[in-house]
């Protein structure tokens, strides 16, 4: 079955589209990251970066690896799937600096 346009464009928009998503892994890029750290260096609400960390888990975009340690020590990171988002990324990131909307 082929997909339609609308259809591909709409997949990748229900992976990244979401407010806070394409920030999230902008960071992940560069390397693993603590839930903490995400949240100070995007300064997001601790339960919108859960949930959408848990989202881009879910559609294994982003690996969660928990080190069984005392305090717990959690890290993300980018999948091999999420990887191959890096172009888009990069992309929408380009596309905004180039825009002359904020100043």
């Amino acid at each position: 079955m082929k997909l339609n346009d609308q259809t591909c464009i709409s997949t990748t928009l229900k992976v990244i589209g979401a407010k806070w998503t394409a920030n999230i892994l902008r960071e992940l890029f560069d390397g693993k990251r603590r839930f903490g750290e995400l949240q100070r260096i995007l300064n997001i609400s601790p339960r919108t970066l859960s949930m959408r960390l848990h989202q881009l888990e879910k559609e294994g975009i982003v690996s969660k690896k928990i080190y069984p340690i005392i305090p717990l020590k959690v890290e993300y990171s980018i999948t091999k799937r999420g990887k191959s988002l890096g172009e888009i990324i990069a992309k929408m990131r380009d596309w905004g600096r180039n825009q002359r909307i904020y100043g």
